[in-house]
């Protein structure tokens, strides 16, 4: 087996051009937080970072998985292509993300660009802002598994993901 630094390096332009396709474009991941010591896997809407591989999230505090992430940081993403007709379920793309959540608060200096980054992928959550309960949460990736397809799977760490968009 090789060593999680050789996986990367096997990734062609072509797959890295399609793992920031899939991480860009798609729109809604599940999130796997730890709810009273369960795993627990929700849906949440979500952007990037411009020009980075962090997440970014629009939360409600009534929502479980919020308060999952405040008592317990490490969460999961998975982010799948769109099932098309004609490819078996098991060959479609996906990127598995393990990472920290935070608060991502309005006095930092992240905020106004998670802010715009969020409501340019997602306009329609702009009234969500005017609610108090609502926070924008980061997502920085630790480590993330690539499926691109039947036999070829690739592991990054944070700063082999992080390069792509560099």
């Amino acid at each position: 087996m090789l060593p999680l630094t050789c996986i990367a390096t096997l990734m062609d332009r072509s797959e890295s051009q399609a793992l920031k396709s899939l991480l860009e474009q798609t729109a809604v991941a599940a999130l796997a937080t730890l709810h009273k010591a369960e795993p627990a896997v929700s849906m949440v809407p979500y952007a990037l970072l411009p020009g980075t591989a962090r997440f970014i999230i629009h939360v409600s505090q009534l929502a479980t998985h919020t308060q999952d992430m405040l008592a317990h940081p490490a969460v999961s993403l998975l982010v799948t292509a769109a099932p098309a007709p004609a490819l078996s379920p098991l060959a479609l793309p996906r990127a598995s993300v393990t990472g920290q959540a935070r608060v991502c608060r309005p006095d930092e200096a992240d905020y106004a660009t998670a802010r715009a980054a969020y409501l340019a992928k997602l306009p329609d959550a702009e009234e969500l802002f005017s609610f108090s309960d609502f926070s924008l949460f980061t997502i920085e990736p630790r480590a993330l598994r690539y499926v691109a397809g039947f036999g070829r799977a690739m592991s990054l760490q944070a700063g082999q993901l992080a390069a792509l968009w560099a």
